[in-house]
């Protein structure tokens, strides 16, 4: 039997920091973990801390490295919060990035600030996701009702899919604003 095959119920399968992995090499430190996750895209700290806490000795171990990363501006809530906007605000409207917001439990200011910004270009960007997924205004209730859907379940106002899809906010092909 091999050290791979302990099937004992302390073998966890994760190694300890410091404890050679199946390779021979030291696995990652907590921080380096964390600064490994943090150089793919950024986190949110409840994010982190559920994705370290496995590999993580103590809860004070994790929360002091937590604290280090935010101290040394790895760990930012605002840059978090642009981050999350740049990669979902083409598809989603401002009710569902903002509930996402809310499931990493950022403080209300840096929520609120992003919200605001959002809502500046609801119309523009639910007409922009409607035109790549139609194209055109339904012809028939049924398919307006499709429609409908469609934009409500990406999040955004009803007074924006109303807009949208009865097609008052279509641009404008002369000047290029919508209407």
């Amino acid at each position: 039997m091999t050290d791979e095959d302990d099937f004992s119920p302390d073998a966890s399968g994760v190694p300890k920091p410091g404890q050679a992995t199946r390779r021979g090499k030291p696995g990652l430190s907590l921080k380096g973990r964390a600064l490994k996750l943090l150089s793919m895209r950024e986190h949110s700290r409840v994010e982190l801390r559920r994705k370290l806490a496995p590999h993580a000795e103590s809860a004070e171990q994790l929360e002091a490295v937590l604290d280090d990363m935010a101290a040394s501006r790895f760990l930012c809530l605002e840059r978090f919060a642009d981050s999350v906007v740049h990669r979902k605000a083409a598809r989603f409207g401002t009710a569902r990035i903002k509930a996402e917001l809310a499931q990493h439990q950022l403080p209300s200011h840096v929520a609120d600030a992003v919200v605001r910004s959002l809502r500046d270009t609801e119309l523009e960007r639910a007409h922009e996701l409607w035109a790549r997924r139609f194209g055109e205004v339904a012809a028939s209730p049924q398919e307006q009702a499709r429609q409908a859907r469609f934009l409500m379940a990406r999040g955004f106002a009803g007074e924006v899919v109303r807009r949208v899809v009865r097609g008052e906010g279509l641009p404008d092909p002369d000047d290029g604003s919508l209407g």
